[in-house]
């Protein structure tokens, strides 16, 4: 249910493969998020790990997750839909050979968290995806996995995508990861850990982004079954011989996109409710929260729910480390759009290596406004003024179309091209997003409007959750 004052406010206007965002002048609302993306992906793996049958509850029903559903399903997992859950048949660790290549569009958390699991297979499992996809490095997560007695192939042995994981099983032993650009190498070695010969040790050195996920990753699995030993804040030893359960499971909301609506009280000094979050969650990015109280927001945290009611942006200079939650830079940066003073956003050189190379698209983009966004080397410099409205291009990128659906509503004149983007995490953006203006009736778009029950696929016809997860 979603409920608001401002009722008599315009909707967003799609037309063709764009949307139209009216400006919003009263935010008073409350919005419900999906399930976790971070959260359900991880779930989906360790259950098709697990002995036994899980049922997900409240689980994210999407691009990425349907995609998932398939390639467990080639690997020997049984996943199908039932209503707001996922039920899975797990492989007890006994992963199948599939015929043919996995495609994986462009997931990359499957790519990353599936070559751990390929390599527990009796033989060799090619994972591919998307062009975007195959630009995204893997070799720090392959040196690692031959370290520990899983040899891979990669085109001229440069690490990137299509792979092929020659599986055999882990024989355990130490790895070192160092100076990576993604979290989730770690999170795809702990996941295929226990099922090694013998004991695994990780240990990482230099700089690791993202990595209040790799708690969240062993948070999911000790609730499937599985310890993991915490011997100081950079080195884990996952014992063997431990074996993932079938459980039921609940899947808490997402964090990532809270964000989203999260700045659009921000932004308009409104108020929203957002429920299904839970503001001790282990998700990273709810520490944006923090960020939007520098930004002179008032938040109530409850167990279920985060209400934020907007205030005056302070002016000025401004700094963000945002290496522990990177996905929330271009919800930042179009809040750095219209806030008096200069942004610096910091530590975050891994974003060119996203679902498009977020530093450069933000810069674009932004430059397109008439705001000035200059790109350092590990971040990005902002400063604020009065944005004008103009057609962004997403570049097949979620966060970009999210974020930059929120600048309009305080902006007149943007559009967003391409919005079917969104489909990847949040099907249903538009629809709740539609809901911050208080009217009932659905933009016009011939049908194409992104909803939970319907994922666009990675290429090819639309097809239904049902199709998709089976």
């Amino acid at each position: 249910m979603i409920h608001n004052a401002a009722a008599r406010q315009a909707v967003p206007e799609m037309h063709g493969e764009m949307v139209e965002i009216k400006p919003l002048a009263h935010l008073d609302a409350a919005v419900r998020m999906p399930g976790s993306k971070s959260y359900t992906q991880r779930a989906m793996v360790l259950a098709a790990l697990a002995e036994g049958e899980s049922r997900l509850r409240d689980a994210l029903i999407a691009e990425d997750t349907a995609l998932l559903a398939e390639a467990l399903g080639a690997l020997g997992a049984g996943v199908r839909r039932d209503g707001r859950d996922l039920l899975v048949t797990g492989t007890a660790g006994k992963i199948g050979r599939p015929v043919r290549a996995i495609q994986l569009g462009n997931n990359g958390t499957a790519m990353r968290l599936l070559a751990g699991v390929a390599s527990l297979a009796q033989g060799a499992i090619d994972l591919t995806g998307g062009k975007r996809l195959c630009e995204r490095p893997m070799k720090p997560l392959l040196d690692a996995l031959r370290d520990l007695g899983v040899s891979s192939w990669t085109e001229d042995g440069l690490g990137y995508p299509p792979v092929r994981i020659l599986g055999g099983g882990l024989k355990g032993g130490r790895a070192v990861l160092r100076n990576i650009g993604s979290s989730q190498y770690i999170s795809a070695l702990l996941i295929a850990a226990p099922f090694a010969a013998s004991d695994v040790t990780l240990v990482l050195e230099g700089q690791i982004p993202s990595l209040p996920y790799v708690a969240l990753t062993i948070e999911t699995m000790g609730a499937f079954g599985v310890r993991v030993l915490e011997e100081g804040p950079a080195r884990y030893v996952v014992p063997c011989g431990q074996r993932y359960m079938g459980r039921e499971y609940r899947i808490e909301g997402d964090a990532s996109s809270a964000s989203y609506f999260f700045a659009a009280a921000t932004l308009l000094a409104g108020r929203i409710r957002v429920e299904n979050i839970d503001a001790s969650t282990r998700q990273g990015d709810i520490r944006f929260l923090e960020i939007l109280e520098r930004l002179g927001a008032r938040i109530e945290r409850g167990k279920d729910h985060v209400t934020v009611a907007g205030g005056r942006m302070p002016s000025g200079e401004l700094t963000f480390d945002m290496g522990g939650m990177p996905d929330m830079v271009p919800t930042l940066a179009v809040l750095a759009a219209l806030r008096p003073g200069k942004t610096s956003i910091r530590n975050v050189a891994h974003l060119r290596l996203k679902e498009s190379d977020r530093l450069a698209v933000l810069a674009r983009e932004l430059g397109k406004t008439g705001i000035e966004a200059r790109e350092l080397a590990d971040g990005l410099t902002i400063t604020g003024g009065r944005p004008q409205g103009a057609p962004i291009e997403t570049y097949n990128d979620h966060r970009i179309a999210m974020a930059f659906a929120v600048l309009g509503l305080a902006v007149p004149g943007m559009a967003i091209a391409g919005e079917g983007c969104v489909g990847k995490s949040f099907p249903g953006f538009w629809e709740t997003f539609k809901g911050l203006y208080g009217n009932g009736s659905s933009p016009d778009r011939g049908g194409s409007l992104q909803t939970n029950e319907n994922i666009p696929p990675a290429g090819g016809r639309r097809e239904s959750i049902k199709e998709r997860v089976a």
